[in-house]
């Protein structure tokens, strides 16, 4: 028997293997959990099961992912289009916008849909505040398709101080959603792994958002900063959504009143955080532009 070549085999199985196993085990330690057959024969399978699932996937990260992840980099710089978006700034900050304002626009069709099917002011809320979004990127694709972005610093610093003064105007529609989950018990709510999922995405996003924002001050354009300030502000108000969706479901051994504190003071930073960082775009904006005419 050629032990290497079954080892191999027993490392790397093919993909649909390991979706198939990741699959059965989450779902079956899920069944196990919740009825209470966690000492039971099949559970002792399953753990085994979940346990060679996992050191498949380990393996697979530090083995198989780095060397494919540099092959598919390789043939997206081989792309025309691909290696412009990997190295033009400018062009993927044009591409970002595009995709962002189209998400934006989605979620005010949903948050306006669900209004008039649940008669709920929550779902006007969050569309406001989508809509608010959508208008600063709006302004900022006009922009850049007719201007481009790194040509006119005036122009930049003009719609700069625009978009800054728009993004103010969350803090109302922010304070409004922070009071309606106070006062209300409104907030959102996530069902089943899809909990896991979306706090993973906001992590995400968040983290990606602040590293974007350092990344993109190399390039001295106010265009960039004011689309990754956006970025981050929608990131900032999706950890607080993130924190509302915990509570509603891991929060029964929190008390009503520590969870009340505890969102009146993440809503609270990130409001203060957003108008801080309003303001302090808007004054910038304003000095630059001065120096510029005089």
């Amino acid at each position: 028997m050629d032990w290497k070549k079954f080892w191999k085999k027993l490392l790397f199985p093919p993909i649909w293997v390991m979706v198939f196993l990741t699959i059965f085990s989450t779902v079956a330690l899920v069944f196990i959990f919740l009825n209470g057959l966690d000492a039971s024969p099949i559970a002792y399978v399953t753990y085994v099961a979940a346990f060679y699932t996992l050191s498949v996937i380990c393996v697979f990260g530090w083995l198989v992912l780095p060397k494919q992840y540099r092959q598919m980099k390789q043939k997206i710089y081989d792309n025309p289009i691909g290696n412009r978006y990997m190295t033009d700034a400018a062009f993927r900050t044009h591409v970002s916008l595009y995709l962002s304002l189209g998400i934006n626009l989605l979620y005010v069709c949903v948050n306006g849909i669900s209004y008039v099917r649940n008669r709920s002011m929550w779902f006007v809320v969050l569309a406001v505040y989508y809509f608010i979004l959508s208008i600063m990127r709006v302004l900022l694709v006009q922009y850049t398709r007719k201007n481009g972005i790194g040509k006119n610093r005036l122009g930049e610093l003009k719609r700069s101080r625009l978009c800054a003064m728009i993004l103010l105007t969350i803090n109302f529609v922010l304070s409004g959603a922070v009071l309606m989950i106070l006062y209300q018990d409104k907030g959102f709510e996530y069902y089943g792994m899809l909990i896991y999922v979306m706090a993973a995405y906001t992590f995400y996003t968040t983290i990606h958002a602040i590293v974007n924002l350092v990344k993109y001050r190399k390039y001295r354009s106010p265009v960039m900063t004011t689309t990754k300030i956006i970025t981050l502000s929608a990131a900032l108000v999706s950890m607080l959504s993130l924190e509302t969706a915990m509570f509603s479901q891991f929060g029964q051994d929190m008390s009503p009143e520590n969870q009340w504190i505890m969102i009146a003071l993440t809503g609270a930073g990130v409001s203060i955080t957003v108008v801080t960082t309003s303001l302090f775009m808007i004054i910038k904006s304003a000095k630059e532009i001065k120096h510029l005419r005089e």
